[in-house]
């Protein structure tokens, strides 16, 4: 099982909190959409026996127990106004922890918890410490989907309680995320990880799993991750037709209606036609 705080630690991180500034800090929103990522990837902590998880100070760190650096993550849980050495304490401490085991990892930083300063001087500070921008994953909210402006295809939805459909999943996340396959059964093919915060849906059409989805709850926001299609099955609605199906069982089910989610910049088009507007920008480097 997941562990908290369970790692040798290789740094302390005693510095006090950069909250006291004149900059308007983030938004709710943006610390809705943050927060709810870091409970989303916990998933991958939960995900085998060798996974963990660590929060310390202003960071949270989590590993599948895999080599595969998009499951093994830093993220930012606190802003930081302008000093740079606090930032790199944040990333040296990641690197310890990640090093000590031999594994690649990524780290996730939310744009507005930096100041304006230390935003632009971000991309320097992590190649001095090896890692290089990866991707940028534009963070979007929705007080309420808005109604759907086209027909959708019928889907059968199943929640990921056995292991038929989370080998499903797996299938359908190794295909629609170029993710190998081997690693995609061993984690979401896991009955353990989908014990955690993270819950998994898979979309049949005749029998046929051709589409993924899962939601996260955190505060009054739910959170939407691992939209993923077959690839002869895009471009037909699948996705929002899955999409709005765990919605609104999870708004059913808990009264929540505002919902979060990172995308790609091609997908932002998409998700404001649900009712999705950009809050923040996550930029994600990776240590080669």
């Amino acid at each position: 099982m997941a562990g908290v705080n369970s790692w040798y630690p290789c740094g302390e991180l005693t510095f006090a909190p950069s909250l006291c500034s004149n900059r308007q800090m983030p938004s709710p929103e943006i610390h809705a959409v943050a927060e709810n990522l870091i409970c989303a990837l916990r998933f991958f902590g939960h995900a085998r026996g060798t996974g963990e998880i660590r929060d310390l100070p202003g960071l949270s760190l989590i590993t599948c127990g895999l080599n595969y650096a998009a499951f093994n993550a830093a993220l930012l849980s606190k802003p930081i106004e302008s000093d740079a050495r606090e930032l790199s304490k944040l990333i040296e401490v990641s690197a310890g922890q990640f090093g000590a085991r031999n594994l690649r990892w990524t780290c996730w930083i939310c744009e507005d918890f930096l100041g304006k300063p230390l935003r632009r001087e971000a991309a320097q500070i992590f190649s001095r410490h090896g890692l290089r921008p990866l991707t940028e994953a534009p963070g979007m909210y929705a007080d309420r989907l808005l109604p759907q402006q086209r027909a959708l295809p019928p889907l059968e939805v199943r929640p990921t309680t056995d292991d038929s459909t989370r080998a499903a999943f797996a299938e359908i996340m190794s295909l629609g995320f170029d993710i190998p396959y081997t690693v995609c059964t061993a984690v979401y093919g896991s009955e353990l990880a989908w014990k955690s915060a993270l819950q998994g849906y898979v979309g049949y059409v005749d029998g046929r799993a051709v589409t993924t989805a899962a939601t996260a709850i955190t505060g009054d926001v739910i959170g939407v991750y691992s939209v993923a299609t077959l690839p002869q099955y895009r471009r037909m609605g699948f996705a929002e037709s899955i999409m709005r199906h765990v919605i609104g069982q999870a708004t059913r089910d808990t009264g929540v209606e505002a919902t979060v989610l990172q995308t790609t910049r091609s997908g932002i088009s998409l998700y404001e036609k649900m009712g999705y507007r950009k809050v923040t920008n996550f930029s994600v480097y990776i240590a080669d």
